[in-house]
């Protein structure tokens, strides 16, 4: 019987049972996981108190095994799990019985439409690797979604027209406000600077972002999300001699999808690729496309395929039938502050859970991998705290913290970031060098809740600290973002 067994084979699922394999050294842990590569953190950096970066390497699991010699990986889906008997049923037939287990397995891809040959979504490396063969035949694409996926797509994608849709005003409105939005667009404007074709420019259009916006300052066995720094490497480029272009359709989703008969049957117009936003596009497009796409704006384009990376949904259902976990309105499992389900002795980590302790004035779950390793590391320490002892609630849910890179640039994000939640009771403080660094700074009677900083600031654990401690910075009024005030100095 195993005592510890843990479901998946993503970053939480990985890092729980690296967890418990280093508590419990003289017992097996089983890991289940359907793909025979698993996702290992590496280069495991603590930046600040709370501010983490890592690589995420896929790796055979053998060699997870070689490193932990008391992990047994079971390669197999699981088709069933039997809660009251504390025993899951894999695909092979395995029988396992467990002391204690962890569910991490991940989330899937929200499909725009099922089953449509030519919509493909982008949620693990296999995907990715589908998606890169048939970007070599293409000449236009689809993207829709404006998460942090559309995002890199958009702006590694070369020699291949792209139009993206979006529901927002701005992009990428998860991760921003229009201000941003705008900051980064103008990078998307500029020629990229390891751009493989010189001499090329940039095209770039917007539609519908309004004045306004600008001047105020977002498979069947479900393979692990994909890690920071996905795309290094690969070459993202289609059948064009251009280094890239990008149009934007702001405030519209997808309305039907026709196949290219269909669309003939039709008699109805598609649009060629706008050149201009100044000079609205009304020319029809006299090229025949495998699939087109109406919008609900009525615009209708041709295109090769259309990447779906409009989120994720949490992968739950092996582990529904038959068990009465109470989930989340976004449909993950519950879990409360020792990330255990509603469910004796099973715990939940990563996308496939929905937190619902109370949490921090300044934490929000969002389905990011560093939150997936946090919650995978917690939730073996809680496991294991059941047997060693008590624990206290992880430091990593005090503040929401996130790292990234969106178009070759730092992304730090902290706390309430873009005001979630704070209704308008708050004020915004920017400061912004166009081309260099953006930052933005969220406050609440005249205290930090939240810090959007984009470039090289250095100002992140300054800024961490005064979230952290909630420090009344009223007296400093603009001084806090001044650039010739060395902001650290004041609060060493």
């Amino acid at each position: 019987m195993g005592k510890f067994v843990v479901v998946g084979g993503g970053i939480a699922g990985v890092t729980c049972a690296e967890q418990l394999a280093i508590s419990f050294p003289s017992e097996d842990i089983l890991l289940v996981t359907a793909s025979p590569v698993i996702k290992a953190v590496m280069n495991f950096k603590q930046v600040s108190k709370i501010l983490e970066e890592f690589d995420v390497e896929e790796q055979p699991s053998t060699m997870l095994e070689s490193r932990f010699p008391n992990i047994k990986i079971i390669e197999s889906g699981v088709k069933q799990l039997k809660s009251e008997e504390h025993c899951i049923f894999t695909e092979d037939g395995n029988q396992l019985v467990y002391e204690k287990l962890c569910l991490c397995a991940g989330a899937k891809p929200k499909l725009i439409c099922e089953g449509n040959p030519y919509v493909l979504g982008i949620r693990d490396t296999d995907s990715v690797q589908e998606f890169q063969k048939q970007l070599t035949k293409a000449k236009r694409i689809m993207i829709i979604g404006n998460g942090g996926i559309a995002l890199e797509l958009v702006y590694e994608i070369e020699g291949c027209e792209v139009i993206w849709a979006i529901k927002d005003k701005a992009i990428g409105n998860t991760f921003f406000d229009a201000g941003a939005a705008e900051f980064l667009t103008s990078k998307l404007i500029s020629e990229k600077t390891e751009a493989k074709i010189p001499h090329k420019r940039t095209k770039y259009t917007t539609e519908g972002m309004k004045k306004e916006a600008r001047t105020k300052a977002k498979a069947d066995t479900v393979g692990s999300a994909l890690g920071p720094d996905w795309h290094e490497g690969l070459d993202l480029k289609g059948t064009k001699e251009f280094s890239h272009k990008v149009y934007i359709e702001t405030m519209c989703e997808v309305k039907k999808i026709y196949l290219q008969e269909e669309f003939r049957l039709l008699k109805k117009n598609s649009l060629t690729f706008p050149t201009d936003h100044h000079n609205e596009s009304v020319t029809t497009d006299n090229e025949t496309w495998p699939v087109y796409v109406e919008l609900t704006n009525e615009k209708l384009y041709g295109c090769d395929f259309i990447v779906s990376a409009t989120g994720v949904t949490p992968n739950t259902e092996p582990f529904l039938h038959g068990n009465s976990f109470d989930l989340g309105e976004d449909g993950g499992l519950k879990v409360d502050d020792h990330m255990q389900t509603s469910l004796p002795d099973i715990y939940a980590a990563g996308d496939i859970c929905t937190a619902s302790w109370q949490p921090s004035p300044v934490w929000q779950q969002m389905r990011l991998w560093t939150q997936a390793r946090q919650m995978g590391w917690y939730a073996a320490k809680c496991m294991a705290a059941t047997r060693l002892g008590d624990i206290d609630m992880d430091f990593s849910f005090e503040l929401f913290a996130h790292v990234t890179k969106f178009f070759n640039s730092k992304v730090v994000l902290l706390g309430k970031y873009n005001a979630q939640g704070l209704g308008s009771d708050h004020e915004l403080m920017l400061r912004c060098t166009k081309g260099q660094e953006y930052v933005k700074v969220v406050m609440q009677n005249g205290r930090m809740m939240g810090a959007v900083l984009i470039g090289e600031t250095d100002l992140e654990e300054t800024f961490e600290n005064l979230i952290l401690n909630q420090m009344d910075l009223s007296p400093y009024g603009e001084d806090l973002l001044d650039p010739n005030i060395d902001i650290e100095d004041y609060f060493d």
